[in-house]
């Protein structure tokens, strides 16, 4: 069963399968070559780490075509010092790349130096897709004589999940923990939930206990996954704030205008004159965290970066908008945001690479519907009503980044998805939670359409806007 802090992830923009994964990829395979677990017994008797001299990094598929503008060539280099995507200061990116390529060593594993040309130790396969995913990544290291050491295939598969090669081969672990309340599809999370008469958000927090393999006979441990929440939802709650002051351009050859700063100001304006367009604000919010994004800062993945904006602007909203809104109330909005997310994630998918941009904006739009109607007392039923109507309006929803850019349409298309969230949850509490179409039914459709769409829709910039938007000359 995944943990609620699968879904959500703090770490750095502008893309969870283009830069967060390949950072943990590396970092991952660095790790190996430090703990020796994957190599000889005659490589660990001299230390394989200290045999390296020469690391090679190779991109396919979907990370090649779209690395530049995702950041991926950068967080796959850095993974290799041993940074990660929370821990790593966004501020120092462009300065350690900058001296990489200029000539700096690279610090392997943060405690071995080598030498490493971006230009000719990293190659890009872009018209090359492994069979497995369409984000693979490939890692070698070799010693002074050109003899391999190591090489791992790592698949960035969505949301900052990384897979490697032997684990996609592999079956399936069983569980190491016995959680209260297994479910795997909404039919048995809905029967769960009333046959033990609690809401998903109760069942997403004992599985989670459960997951953490503590008895909680005093409480700590739930008190502590619900800190844990609320330092999530502050997180969002500050690039909102940042994203609302950071003013300028966006990286990238279109130098997009970051709106924001402005949009907010003229709201504030609006407001203080008693005009009462808040539902402009939810979008604001959006872009607002998806600027911040796009620009490499720092953000929740909420499932995947590239639909990063949309959670944080509903629960902004229900900060703002909501009399009797509570700590208690966001807590239980990421928790039944959670659950919804675990279905797509364990049923379908949440790469925009597998399935297009109805598998970000379109799930995080369920998500924030879902959980947005549930702070609001809603039924199970008009939860589950809430988060189907959101995703099958999203239904082939392509994935078409202008420039391999998160920017174009990926800002706007943020905003819209979270106003629409918020009409959604509305109608939903309006109706009594009869619908034709089930959660279950909606995410497998989902999942069949996003097979179905040609890859130049999924996150390549090979097809859409990303296609008829031309590049500006350098």
């Amino acid at each position: 069963m995944l943990s609620v802090f699968d879904l959500f992830k703090i770490g750095i923009g502008p893309s969870s399968s283009h830069t967060v994964g390949p950072m943990l990829a590396s970092k991952a395979f660095a790790d190996a070559l430090v703990s020796d677990a994957l190599v000889s017994d005659a490589q660990q008797a001299a230390g394989v780490l200290a045999q390296v001299v020469q690391i090679r990094i190779e991109l396919y598929g979907s990370l090649a075509l779209t690395g530049e503008g995702h950041g991926t060539i950068d967080a796959a280099i850095l993974g290799l010092e041993g940074n990660t995507p929370q821990g790593i200061d966004p501020a120092q990116i462009a300065p350690r790349m900058q001296a990489l390529r200029s000539g700096a060593m690279l610090n392997l594993a943060g405690q071995h130096a080598i030498a490493f040309n971006p230009q000719t130790d990293l190659q890009l396969h872009k018209h090359l897709f492994l069979p497995q995913h369409a984000n693979g990544m490939r890692i070698s290291a070799f010693d002074a004589a050109g003899a391999l050491l190591l090489r791992e295939t790592y698949f960035s598969v969505g949301g900052g999940f990384i897979v490697s090669a032997s684990q996609w081969d592999a079956a399936p672990p069983p569980a190491a923990t016995a959680i209260p309340y297994p479910f795997h599809s909404s039919a048995e999370l809905m029967a769960q939930c009333r046959t033990h008469g609690l809401s998903m958000a109760q069942i997403v927090l004992a599985n989670e206990l459960a997951l953490r393999q503590q008895t909680d006979r005093d409480g700590r441990a739930e008190a502590e996954i619900r800190a844990q929440l609320l330092e999530i939802a502050a997180v969002m709650q500050g690039c909102v704030a940042q994203g609302c002051k950071h003013e300028g351009r966006l990286p990238g050859p279109f130098a997009v205008k970051r709106r924001a700063p402005a949009l907010y100001q003229r709201l504030s304006a609006m407001h203080m004159e008693g005009r009462a367009d808040v539902m402009l604000w939810p979008m604001l919010y959006a872009m607002a965290v998806s600027e911040e994004n796009a620009s490499g800062g720092r953000v929740v993945t909420a499932p995947t970066n590239g639909a990063a904006g949309i959670i944080p602007a509903v629960l902004q909203y229900y900060r703002d908008f909501t009399p009797d809104a509570s700590d208690e109330g966001i807590v239980d909005f990421l928790l039944t945001a959670a659950a919804i997310g675990m279905l797509y994630k364990m049923n379908a998918s949440i790469s925009g690479a597998e399935v297009g941009c109805q598998g970000e904006v379109g799930v995080a739009c369920s998500m924030a519907a879902g959980a947005y109607c549930a702070v609001l007392g809603g039924t199970l039923a008009q939860v589950e009503n809430a988060a189907e109507i959101a995703m099958e309006h999203h239904l082939g929803l392509t994935c078409d980044p202008v420039g391999g850019q998160v920017q174009v349409p990926c800002v706007e298309r943020n905003g819209v998805a979270a106003e629409k969230a918020i009409k959604i949850a509305q109608l939903a509490l309006l109706e009594d939670g009869e619908h034709l179409v089930s959660l279950d039914k909606v995410i497998e459709t989902m999942y069949r359409t996003g097979l179905d769409m040609k890859n130049s829709y999924k996150e390549t910039s090979l097809g859409g806007l990303a296609l008829t938007v031309a590049q500006p000359e350098c």
